[in-house]
Order: structure tokens, then C-alpha cells, then sequence
């Protein structure tokens, strides 16, 4: 399914790790010596950490599920798929709970 794509997900995952690498040492030095201003660059570099790490996440796992049989890739999009549901559907959790209690 990724076979042709996997020299494609090495590049994009070595970047995104790069600037994920960026995104923490910035904020890190940023809690320790306040140097960038509340606003819309310290907004981005938040939402960079909350999400950049999923997609990194995400493109490493597709490179790793690129060398894999079908099986184990429709496992791994369905496992991502759900995280990204839960995350940016939170209140599904809680309704997929009360569906099995019932």
C-alpha cells in the first residue's frame, strides 16, 4: 500500500523531527528565560507541540508500516484514525462509553 512512498515519509519525518526538535528547545528556553512575547508566534509554537508530535507520530509510523503487510497497515491507520477522533472529538469518548454500558 506504502511501498513507494516510504523514501517520501523518511524526508517529511526527518524534517518534521528537526522542527519538532526546534518547537521544544524554544519553548523550553522560553519558561526559563521569557525572552518571546504572549501572542500569536508563542500561540503557534504551542499548537506546533500539541499536534506536531501526533504528526510525527503519524508519518514515522507510516514509514515503519510502509515495509509491513496490509494487515498490519489498516491496524496501525485504524489505531491513528481512533487517536485522532479522540482528539479532536472528545465527547465521542464519553458516548462510545455509555453505547457499551448500555
Amino acid at each position: 500500500m506504502f511501498k513507494k512512498t516510504e523514501k517520501f515519509f523518511d524526508i517529511i519525518g526527518e524534517i518534521l523531527a528537526v522542527v519538532m526538535v526546534l518547537v521544544y528547545a524554544l519553548l523550553i528556553l522560553n519558561a526559563n528565560f521569557e525572552f518571546i512575547p504572549e501572542g500569536t508566534f508563542m500561540n503557534v509554537l504551542e499548537i506546533m507541540r500539541t499536534y506536531g508530535s501526533l504528526l510525527l507520530v503519524g508519518v514515522v509510523g507510516l514509514e515503519a508500516m510502509s515495509k509491513r503487510n496490509f494487515i498490519f497497515q489498516i491496524i496501525f491507520l485504524a489505531l491513528l484514525a481512533l487517536i485522532v477522533i479522540f482528539l479532536f472529538f472528545p465527547g465521542t469518548y464519553e458516548n462510545l462509553i455509555g453505547i457499551v454500558k448500555k
